[in-house]
């Protein structure tokens, strides 16, 4: 979602994903812990601004939660109601086929009756409710043409099909409903926790505002910092693999003049990097990103006008041709998954235990992300809110 903070969770977590918190936390808590003023309750017993700015950030990565539980049930319903469409097409079709079936049975009535011949038995067979038991007790078929039993026999087969037919569609007019309730449900616990941030922010004098945004600034300037330092390591990484890429090309000339080979390899492995292919498809997908900077945040959007985090970076990337899930918590899973120290362009940067946000990598320790309600699309350090609040980095598949 955008700007949020919550307390972490000490410890690591495997491959680079998680990074440990304690450092971060100390960091990004210096600015707000200074302000003794702000960290204190006032007189008249308002809430000091620290705890202004931690709850409206806990509001605001909340909302984002509830953003994409509300774009899951918004997809899950927007799905149920074609199959829901698409059942009740087929239902008319095969309904209008069952009176068809129904209007030749009551043509052999008709001849039936004019001839004299088994009038009560195709006359209660018409207003029987299940026509094949009443077959298998009366005998009837015995005693009909071979087009009069075609007749009944898809007769029989049209009602069992639309009876199906109708059945599933009662079935998924419940689920369709369900989901329904659910997508009114999320949509309600955003609008709610939006309200109650902008309802905090509105109690701030225009001092408390501008203390508010000197702090924002000190996190921003160090979130600039550990991009920096971040964009070092990757440089660094970088000279690295391509020296050793050099020594083991003299490696394997040297090798193949002489006639011996060698392997000094020591046993370890790299994941190795994106091919040439990702890096065209990562272009088309940053090109249209950095096109939609300056654009609003609204949640639940998918553009062209405005986004939410996880329809920008789907938008992105369906731009190069490549088709994500709606929501972050499956995006997650559209990709190979790789530690944020060799984060390549075009990979998605997922934020907070919750998956609630997620932005599109740019290389330097950069994103573009549509970070919150009030916010527009913009390039922004991966360490916006801390280095904690990294949860992982995938590579679209």
């Amino acid at each position: 979602m955008a700007s949020h903070r919550k307390p972490r969770p000490t410890g690591t977590r495997v491959a680079g994903i998680r990074t440990p918190a304690l450092a971060t936390a100390a960091l990004t808590s210096v600015a707000l812990l200074s302000q003794t003023a702000d960290a204190t309750p006032s007189d008249d017993g308002r809430p000091s601004l620290e705890e202004v700015e931690k709850k409206v950030d806990d509001l605001y990565r909340q909302a984002g939660s509830a953003t994409e539980k509300y774009n899951a049930a918004k997809e899950k319903t927007a799905k149920q109601r074609k199959r829901v469409d698409r059942l009740l097409d087929d239902v008319a079709q095969r309904t209008q086929k069952l009176n068809e079936a129904r209007e030749e049975l009551g043509s052999f009535a008709s001849a039936q009756y004019r001839t004299g011949a088994a009038i009560p038995e195709t006359a209660t067979f018409l207003l029987a409710d299940s026509p094949q038991d009443y077959f298998d007790q009366n005998q009837l078929m015995s005693r009909l043409t071979g087009r009069q039993k075609d007749a009944v026999d898809d007769y029989v087969t049209q009602q069992s099909e639309t009876m199906k037919k109708r059945r599933e569609a009662t079935e998924s007019l419940e689920t369709l409903t369900e989901s329904q309730k659910d997508l009114k449900t999320a949509k309600a616990t955003v609008q709610k926790k939006l309200a109650t941030a902008r309802e905090l922010l509105s109690e701030l004098t225009a001092e408390e505002k501008a203390r508010l945004a000197a702090i924002e600034k000190k996190k921003q300037q160090e979130a600039a910092r550990k991009a920096a330092e971040l964009a070092k390591q990757q440089e660094a990484a970088e000279r690295e693999r391509q020296e050793r890429e050099r020594e083991e090309a003299a490696r394997r000339e040297s090798g193949a003049g002489s006639g011996t080979g060698t392997d000094t390899g020591t046993g370890t492995t790299e994941p190795s990097a994106p091919d040439a292919s990702y890096g065209t498809k990562a272009e088309k997908a940053l090109a249209f990103a950095r096109a939609q900077i300056g654009k609003p945040y609204v949640w639940g959007a998918t553009g062209p006008g405005s986004y939410d985090c996880s329809g920008l970076t789907q938008a992105a990337w369906k731009a190069a041709d490549v088709s994500l899930p709606r929501t972050t918590y499956d995006q997650v899973n559209a990709g190979t998954t790789v530690p944020v120290s060799q984060a390549q362009p075009g990979d998605l940067i997922f934020f907070y235990d919750d998956l609630s946000h997620v932005g599109l990598y740019i290389g330097n320790g950069m994103m573009i992300h549509a970070p919150k309600p009030g916010a527009y699309v913009r390039e922004e350090s991966i360490y916006y809110d801390g280095e904690g609040s990294i949860h992982s980095v995938v590579r679209p598949a």
